[in-house]
């Protein structure tokens, strides 16, 4: 019997799942043939997809993925290691490699243009090819990348970018907008001589998209970049627009329609009706939206990434055509930058709501669902941690003498440390000015290291689990960087089945546009390969 693969993952993984304990052998075999029986299950699907919903978790790497993974699990109450995030629960997978064209470790601008236009470009460039030269605006139309909006919205579809971060920062503005600079996201931003030249910045793209009927809606941060300088920011009072030409691009959405509408605040957006409401404009932050561990402390109220996410649905799917949405968890890579484990973990729990909920409001024979990262950071999971362990905590050893109760881990000069640490970053203490007893090239005992008395911090009564703990790191760095290892991809639905092996990034796109049926109708796949 031929099962939707989609149906099947949702239902199964439900109803089956790994055992609780490491105790009972036989409910690990149980689990394994349960799950060989799923795979066996599993059918492409020959159907086209109607809609595409394309999720971003920024900055979201395996590391990433586990460490949330345990924590969603934690905070139900269970060990953690045993849970699943909604998308790992898709039935197919793959891992892309994320380099730039210059660069080795990614930036977010170059990364989401591979993604959404199918070509690899330069670092800092948002839908521009890689000829193309960083800051330079004279001669970047000529370099411009068709992306999968602008070609959705030239068939019919209708469309949609919701994110976190401001609604004009690289990873969302690379769906829409055409720039050699990723920071150009309003008019004050631009240097003078592309301001001269009367270079759009990315808020003026976003509004003057001129594809289609332009974007229905567009969800996330970002007021100051669409307001004036003389004009107050609703919420704060106290701030300013940014714009420095005198225009309002909020006013110039609303000005588009009798069901253009606009919101900045989560209950204005709850009180939407689809039903009358055609283009949607929200800009909850004058910059970037609050991370979900502090969302609820925002005074006018903040939807969540959930909320957007199922405002940009029910408004896109009225399009009988379908849609195209790109949803980005934009704050798991703020996180991270800061060295902050917590929010970055949290902010991923919460883009797990969101695929879920999406999962929830589409109809799965009819609507691709994927989800993966533009880059990684280099946050680490280590040490040997016992089963269960606080993954913000610090590790806990079993005994290796079989004792019943797990022990504090040490390092080598006798202190705790965490299961979670990055690279490099702002969470770096210092290294001691004092050099260890004995052999000072690769030491491997603890006794090698009793003369350090200064260094790493005493992690003994330090709550590592405390929100605002910032994990230690190798490297001093003010901020933490991203890392150059390959990314997940997860998929349901029509055209799933062509997310598979080690791809390059900008494979993404062409796997997309092909469960659209958009190259099958174009021979294009037949012109490329031949």
């Amino acid at each position: 019997m031929r099962i939707r693969a989609s149906a099947l993952a949702l239902a199964w993984f439900a109803l089956t799942g790994p055992p609780a304990t490491a105790q009972d052998a036989d409910a690990w075999r149980r689990a394994g043939r349960e799950a060989l029986a799923r795979a066996q299950t599993l059918q492409p699907s020959s159907g086209k997809a109607k809609n595409l919903i394309l999720f971003i978790g920024d900055g979201m790497g395996i590391s990433t993925v586990t460490a949330a993974r345990i924590l969603e699990g934690q905070l139900r109450g269970k060990s953690g290691e045993e849970n699943w995030l909604s998308f790992e629960r898709l039935p197919y997978t793959a891992l892309v490699k994320t380099y730039n064209t210059d660069q080795q470790v990614a930036d977010s601008a170059a990364s989401m243009t591979a993604i959404v236009t199918g070509v690899k470009t330069r670092a800092g460039l948002v839908s521009l090819g890689p000829a193309a030269l960083r800051g330079e605006h004279a001669g970047a139309d000529k370099h411009r990348l068709e992306t999968i909006l602008e070609q959705a919205e030239d068939r019919g579809l209708s469309t949609g970018v919701v994110t976190t971060s401001t609604v004009t920062h690289a990873t969302p503005a690379a769906t829409y907008a055409h720039a050699p600079e990723r920071g150009w996201e309003d008019d004050a931003r631009l240097p003078a001589a592309a301001r001269a030249a009367g270079f759009p910045d990315i808020a003026r793209q976003l509004v003057e998209f001129a594809h289609g009927d332009g974007l229905e809606v567009a969800l996330g941060g970002g007021r100051k970049h669409f307001l004036p300088e003389t004009a107050a920011d609703p919420e704060t009072k106290r701030e300013t627009g940014a714009r420095q030409d005198g225009r309002n691009l909020v006013a110039e959405w609303t000005a588009r329609g009798a069901k253009s509408r606009y919101v900045w605040n989560r209950a204005q957006l709850v009180a939407i009706d689809p039903a009358e409401t055609d283009h949607l404009l929200g800009l909850f932050e004058p910059s970037h939206m609050h991370f979900e561990a502090d969302r609820g402390g925002d005074e006018a109220g903040e939807p969540s990434l959930s909320e957007m996410t199922a405002a940009a649905i029910d408004i896109l799917s009225r399009n009988p055509r379908g849609f195209v949405l790109v949803a980005e968890a934009g704050r798991i890579d703020h996180a991270h930058h800061l060295g902050n484990a917590y929010r970055a973990l949290t902010d991923t729990i919460e883009l797990s709501r969101a695929v879920q909920t999406a999962l929830e409001r589409t109809d799965p024979a009819e609507t691709l669902v994927v989800v993966t990262s533009d880059h990684d950071h280099v946050l680490s999971m280590a040490g040997y941690p016992t089963r269960g362990n606080a993954i913000l905590g610090k590790v806990m050893e079993n005994d290796p003498r079989g004792g019943p109760v797990p022990k504090l881990a040490l390092d080598a000069s006798g202190r705790p440390y965490t299961t979670l640490g990055y690279q490099n970053g702002p969470g770096h203490v210092g290294a001691s000015a004092e050099q260890p007893e004995g052999p000072k090239r690769f030491p491997h005992r603890a006794t090698e290291f009793r003369g350090i008395t200064r260094g790493r911090p005493d992690l003994t009564d330090v709550d590592t689990s405390d929100p605002d703990y910032l994990q230690e790191s190798a490297v001093p760095l003010r901020s933490e960087t991203h890392g150059g290892q390959d990314v997940p991809v997860y998929a349901t639905g029509p055209g799933a089945h062509l997310f598979h092996g080690v791809q390059e990034q900008s494979y993404l796109y062409y796997a997309m546009a092909e469960a659209l049926g958009w190259n099958r109708s174009s021979g294009f796949l037949d012109w490329l390969f031949r």
